[in-house]
């Protein structure tokens, strides 16, 4: 199959395209015909070596967590899926090595779910990793109907899904984003401020009495800014910043789960959770997919498509 894959760590430079051998599928598993992949910041932090503590690397590695696509072939002990289903899935096991910037990708059934049906796969591949650290980040807080959330990074790949999660909920939302950024912030349903110097006020000029739950997806510091603006007994969550145990918070790490990815895809179904794809790039520019998404200012979500 046609594969992009690295042989050692480092940046864009180090991915290769080309033929590598189709993975085989477990009994619990099923092999997925790719249609898009998303480009997420964890794939090129784990590519440098970021994540050496934490995952080994069999290499050659192919990058990418988020696919959607097509069921091929199935497992012996897969009653969940069937040949010609169309799924998404976050494709994440304990190693770096079977990613989904390739033509097919052997998926645990746990990491899966069935493709929502109004969107393209260009869109559904921007849902699982996002949307998923999106809604646990909130289920680990309790965010409910009545509380004024903030997310940090709001209008970010997981700050959008977060936006529109929190308003479903039932929550008010104060995002922070770019000020080219606010319009959309608006139309996602989340009050708009500026980040940087200033933060704390203009937060608390919105929120006098403060926030109730705190969503940092950017770290840099801002959970220590989140804790001059949160009301007493306020919930602190970060994807970023350890520090945050030490505001009584939780540090998340995004799991596969097929039953919380099933609830995003009913979202998407009803029309609650958007999609926003940025840009699209082919197979064999994966390299440039991973150069644009380290810039870091890219609204939505930049995809991989495998013709």
């Amino acid at each position: 199959m046609k594969a992009v894959s690295y042989r050692v760590y480092g940046g864009p430079e180090v991915l290769e395209y080309g033929e590598l051998p189709k993975p085989k599928v477990g009994p619990d598993s099923v092999l997925v015909r790719v249609k898009a992949a998303a480009v997420n910041p964890v794939d090129w932090k784990a590519q440098a070596g970021y994540l050496e503590p934490l995952l080994d690397a069999v290499f050659p590695v192919i990058p990418g967590w988020d696919v959607s696509g097509v069921v091929v072939a199935v497992g012996s002990d897969v009653p969940e899926f069937q040949e010609g289903d169309e799924v998404i899935g976050y494709v994440r096991e304990d190693f770096l090595s079977r990613g989904t910037f390739a033509e097919y990708v052997a998926a645990p059934v746990r990491t899966l779910a069935r493709k929502p049906a109004g969107l393209s796969h260009e869109e559904a591949a921007g849902l699982p990793l996002a949307g998923l650290t999106a809604y646990q980040a909130l289920k680990a807080v309790g965010a409910a109907s009545g509380d004024t959330v903030l997310v940090h990074a709001a209008a970010g790949g997981v700050g959008s899904m977060a936006v529109q999660l929190a308003r479903h909920f039932g929550a008010r939302v104060i995002g922070t984003a770019s000020e080219r950024n606010h319009d959309y912030l608006r139309a996602l349903g989340a009050e708009p401020v500026v980040y940087g110097d200033g933060l704390t006020e203009r937060v608390r000029a919105l929120a006098p009495e403060g926030v109730d739950v705190v969503l940092d997806l950017v770290g840099g510091g801002v959970i220590r800014t989140s804790a001059e603006v949160s009301a007493p007994g306020a919930r602190l969550v970060s994807i970023a910043d350890p520090e945050v145990a030490d505001l009584n918070g939780r540090l998340l790490w995004v799991r596969p789960d097929a039953d919380d990815l099933t609830a995003l895809s009913h979202l998407a179904e009803q029309g609650v959770l958007s999609v926003e794809v940025a840009e699209v790039f082919p197979l064999e520019k994966t390299a440039d997919a991973q150069r644009l998404s380290a810039q870091g200012h890219t609204r939505g979500k930049i995809v991989v498509t495998v013709p």
